[in-house]
């Protein structure tokens, strides 16, 4: 069964995002990027985004929207990618690179910092933890980037590391989702 994301806002606001479902696949609701996107108004035009776990693409195509230089989306799921693909296609998303792929196998590369990365791995398969340290061990992020991690409410993220620090959190239903900023860390 085909699924449907509206984009909300930007160049392509109101375009549809179609995809397959897939198994641990959930969009990020609507109302959620409408907030998270409030929260970045002032980041997105310009940056280097990461979307990791991309799934449906919604955070990417999302950013791309709002003017971002690039989004680099990662998701392992082949027909996701397909979809992700796709939807570039229609959109005219050239600055949308598509990279299929595990996304621990992907921060195990060679870096490339980004001033905006978008955390939204599925729902409990423990990954986010380990995600967030491989980012800011192996480089991922630039100087002063913004991290979005959406988790399931409930889950603590204990042990993140020392130079991010907690902008904006909220909760919506099923859904927690944070706002983080980096710090160079002192050497």
């Amino acid at each position: 069964m085909a699924n449907k994301v509206r984009i909300i806002g930007g160049t392509w606001r109101s375009r549809l995002l179609h995809f397959d479902d897939a198994p641990g696949l959930r969009p990020t609701p609507a109302r959620v990027r409408e907030t998270l996107f409030n929260w970045l108004q002032y980041d997105v035009a310009g940056s280097r985004c990461l979307d990791l776990f991309a799934g449906s693409g919604a955070l990417g195509f999302e950013a791309a929207s709002r003017d971002a230089q690039e989004v680099v989306q990662v998701e392992s799921d082949a027909k996701a990618c397909k979809n992700l693909r796709a939807n570039a296609a229609v959109l005219g998303g050239g600055k949308n690179r598509i990279i299929e792929g595990e996304v621990e196998r992907f921060l195990a590369g060679r870096p490339e910092p980004f001033d905006l990365v978008f955390l939204d791995p599925p729902f409990a398969k423990n990954l986010t933890l380990k995600t967030c340290l491989l980012l800011e061990q192996n480089g991922w992020l630039a100087a002063h980037a913004l991290i979005y991690v959406e988790t399931e409410v409930g889950l603590e993220l204990e042990g993140l590391p020392d130079n991010w620090q907690l902008l904006k959190h909220k909760t919506a239903g099923e859904v927690a989702y944070r706002l983080f900023a980096r710090t160079p860390a002192l050497e």
